[in-house]
């Protein structure tokens, strides 16, 4: 299968175009079919190709210097779409020239560009930002939104069910995700107004390709027990950002404890495969590739920090988003809602 080419905003992230483009030519190594629209200073991506010969035949160049800044408004950031390397990289996505586009920068600034210029799809009213992360399941669990919206109705949570279970069925296989609203208990009277308006409405619901299961906690969201989980953007940035941080902590709570005693760290050259295996499992670069789904096109944002290992993970993910059709996915879904229309104050009709 052919795919069409993905527009990479080279001059994002904190190391800019070395790790993009070294992590672009990663991605590669393992699916000879990714073509690239490497958007950025010409002159630097092209020395960052001498070191990825597999990398020249495939890819195009973009010349662009404007960058936008990681302490940039939205706003601002806004008034230079058609001079940065972010904006023209999304831009592709809107003109046809790429079928997807990757950035590391200013997350604000980029979910602010990409709906301006690719909008949103019919019966979304506000797109979202999902992301994988690791459990002790089978399978990774999907997360929206993590802080694309702040403040949610009820519409828009059923929305984000339906696009994050459509995602889900690509990547986890199941023809019927195990779906969850967050909440502060599993009881059916928890929670706002906005929550107990949104599972109403998904229990209600027919035809939908998910198996909604009411709510679910935070501290079980990594358990393996949901497949999808959904929130408002306030609540799913600060429970990601403590879940990251809890990890952090095991990890180099760890790494003080192997080395407080030569006892210890016999133990830990004992123990090293299965710190190896944890550390791995940990790592966010292996689940590197945060989606705005909702949007007429793919956008996958990077992490900032990520290596070039999760610059080519993030690269998979959008390839795999176009191979599968997601948009056309979230739509079919959006019109199995049937006779259940949601109004954007939440309210059933």
């Amino acid at each position: 299968m052919t795919l069409p080419r993905i527009a990479v905003d080279a001059m994002g992230g904190d190391e800019g175009v070395r790790v993009m483009v070294s992590g672009a030519a990663l991605a590669r190594r393992d699916h000879e079919r990714f073509k690239f629209l490497l958007v950025g200073d010409r002159p630097k991506i092209e020395r960052a190709l001498e070191a990825h010969p597999n990398m020249r035949e495939a890819s195009e160049i973009l010349h662009c210097e404007d960058v936008v800044t990681g302490d940039e408004k939205p706003t601002q950031a806004l008034r230079r779409a058609k001079s940065t390397s972010m904006g023209l990289a999304i831009n592709a996505v809107k003109k046809g020239d790429a079928g997807a586009a990757i950035s590391a920068g200013n997350t604000g600034a980029l979910m602010a560009m990409s709906k301006l210029a690719l909008r949103t799809m019919p019966g979304i009213d506000r797109p979202a930002l999902a992301a994988l992360m690791p459990t002790l399941g089978d399978n990774d669990v999907i997360m929206l939104d993590l802080g694309a919206n702040t403040e949610c109705s009820a519409a828009n949570l059923v929305q984000f069910a339906v696009m994050g279970a459509a995602y889900a069925r690509i990547v986890t296989g199941r023809e019927r995700p195990r779906v969850r609203l967050l909440n502060i208990g599993t009881e059916e009277t928890k929670g706002t107004g906005e929550l107990q308006d949104a599972a109403q409405a998904l229990r209600d619901a027919t035809g939908l390709a998910l198996d909604f299961e009411g709510f679910v906690e935070a501290d079980r969201i990594n358990r393996g027990e949901v497949d999808v989980v959904v929130t408002d953007g306030f609540s799913g940035n600060i429970a990601l950002k403590a879940i990251e941080g809890a990890a952090r902590f095991v990890t180099d709570l760890l790494k003080e404890a192997f080395r407080s005693s030569t006892r210890s760290k016999i133990g830990f050259l004992i123990s090293r495969p299965a710190t190896e295996l944890l550390r791995h499992h940990l790592d966010p670069n292996n689940h590197n590739g945060a989606v705005f789904l909702g949007l007429n096109g793919v956008v996958v944002k990077s992490h900032g920090s990520a290596t070039a290992a999760g610059v080519a993970n993030a690269v998979t993910v959008a390839a795999r988003l176009l191979e599968e059709d997601l948009t056309q996915r979230i739509t079919a879904d959006l019109g199995e809602l049937g006779h259940k229309r949601l109004s954007r104050t939440g309210v059933a009709s």
